[in-house]
């Protein structure tokens, strides 16, 4: 027993030696582990699976893009937002810009419920539950601007006439609240839509010498368009929140009528209304000078509720526009409304652009009462004849909603580039189904064809409509491979007939409760 506490204690000797060692500071030193560095793309974090959590719990401030590598709206930002990284760089600033590619990392995608392609969230102390959404922002100005709205002041306080007259000169377009009552719900609304909407510079007066130099006397707030007089005022009583707010301000900025381009499309579509009334026609037209000034006073009944812009058939780069409503030279001048929700679109009934017919029709939209505008080019004669079968309006609902055949149908438009990309795939996948009499692989062209399916996918899109539906169909959300492809449809075509062989032990009134559910 001797002995062996003997040894126990010169083994364990030297550990207690060196342990001693270094606390005094001497001796052999213990080396830490460094975490590799992030990897960075034009100064942007490169976020994966495995370091995010490490990112929040290193940065304080981290505003993060969730994209897809391929769509057009994620290009298209890319740059801005490395703009913005390198200038918060340069500024030393504690807050990080860092990038997901939803592709490659999925699950981080459901975690955050992305369904959009760019979104950004700002991440705030590691709180990886409650981000804040970053919504409106394209250019790498306005996210530095929006950063530091929301972790410091923002507003401007305005003291003096001459602040205020130079505040309002400053920007194409700024915010001013006047207030009275600085105990008003207004200043609460007013400071964090501030926060939110960072195109623009916000300024707060409650400065007595300001409010009589303006001839204000209560709690307002006041939309400046620099280049025009026009000062659009917004009571307290018309604003009940935040987003009434923002709402109003992304109405007011814009013009009685936009025009469209590309500098106005995001203005249009950043706008809070879902419905947009569009005149097409030729600037230099004869009859221009009354058509517009026709659906100039029908835009001021109906501002807030529609957006009304115009088209120059006369612009070449507006052409995709034409394709996507299927307007003509001879069509012109044309009218028709979007709902930009439900991708649906209707016609005019009348010809003539006056004020009363574009009045009328606008009401009648409003009132639910405007019909459809339903199209369809005719049906091919040799439709059938090949793998992948050409669907138009006219026999898309046979072939869909077929009672006995399942169909698996792409969405695309010709000008599309990824739909150029995806019709060979696509035509590879009808001709390893063409034997398949269970199913159909089918195209439909949507530019030139209206079905009544609400779609909020963007071109190409995939939808797998089982057989026996009325309505029913599955999204197909995967990658555009044929393997992919393959997988989720024998994966449908064993559900479809595993709920056939459960029917058939039913009874036929169990089969039409069961029916009545799924629809």
């Amino acid at each position: 027993m001797k002995t062996l506490l003997l040894v126990c204690c010169l083994v364990s000797l030297p550990a207690l030696i060196i342990a001693e060692e270094q606390k005094a500071g001497i001796g052999p030193k213990t080396k830490k582990h460094k975490a590799p560095k992030f990897k960075e793309e034009d100064n942007v974090l490169v976020l994966t699976g495995s370091n995010f959590s490490r990112a929040l719990k290193e940065n304080k401030y981290l505003l993060v893009k969730f994209y897809v590598a391929l769509s057009a709206p994620s290009q298209t930002v890319k740059e801005e937002f490395s703009i913005a990284a390198g200038q918060l760089k340069r500024e030393k600033s504690e807050v990080k810009l860092g990038q997901v590619d939803i592709t490659q990392e999925k699950n981080l995608g459901k975690e955050f419920k992305i369904q959009d392609f760019p979104t950004f969230k700002l991440f705030i102390n590691g709180d990886r539950k409650q981000p804040i959404d970053c919504k409106g922002v394209r250019t790498g100005a306005a996210f530095v601007t929006w950063i530091n709205r929301r972790i410091g002041h923002s507003f401007v306080l305005l003291n003096t006439t001459e602040q205020y007259e130079s505040f309002i000169q400053s920007d194409t377009v700024s915010v001013v609240g006047f207030f009275k009552d600085l105990n008003s719900n207004l200043i609460q609304h007013f400071t964090e839509a501030a926060k939110d909407v960072s195109e623009f510079p916000f300024g707060f007066v409650s400065n007595e010498d300001i409010l009589s130099y303006v001839g204000i006397t209560g709690n307002m707030v006041a939309i400046h368009k620099k280049e025009k007089p026009v000062r659009y005022l917004l009571s307290e009583e018309e604003i009940k929140s935040k987003l009434d707010l923002i709402r109003s301000i992304r109405i007011y900025i814009m013009d009685v009528v936009t025009e469209y381009n590309l500098e106005t499309s995001v203005t249009i579509f950043d706008a809070p209304v879902n419905n947009h009334i569009l005149l097409f026609t030729s600037k230099t037209s004869e009859n221009f000078n009354p058509i517009y000034e026709s659906f100039e006073s029908a835009a001021l009944e109906f501002r807030g509720q529609i957006i009304f812009i115009l088209v120059d058939t006369d612009e070449t780069r507006n052409g995709r526009l034409f394709e996507y409503f299927r307007i003509t030279e001879v069509d012109t001048p044309a009218i028709r409304i979007l709902n930009i929700t439900s991708d649906t679109k209707y016609r005019m009934p009348a010809d003539d652009v006056t004020f009363e017919n574009v009045r009328s029709f606008c009401q009648s939209y409003l009132d639910g009462k405007a019909k459809l505008q339903t199209n369809s080019e005719e049906i091919p004669s040799d439709w059938d004849k090949h793998p992948v079968k050409v669907l138009v309006g006219k026999n898309f609902n046979k072939v869909a909603f077929n009672k006995s055949n399942d169909a698996f149908v792409m969405f695309y438009a010709p000008w599309n580039k990824e739909s150029q990309e995806l019709l060979p795939v696509w035509e590879e996948l009808g001709k390893r189904y063409m034997n398949n009499t269970n199913v159909t692989i089918a195209k439909i062209d949507c530019t030139a064809n209206d079905i009544q399916l609400i779609v909020l996918d963007r071109y190409p899109y995939v939808r797998f409509f089982p057989a026996g539906s009325d309505n029913r169909s599955v999204r197909y959300t995967g990658d555009k491979t044929i393997t992919a492809f393959t997988e989720f449809l024998e994966n449908e075509l064993r559900s479809s007939n595993t709920k056939e062989e459960d029917s058939s032990e039913t009874s036929s009134d169990d089969d039409a409760k069961k029916i009545k559910e799924e629809l």
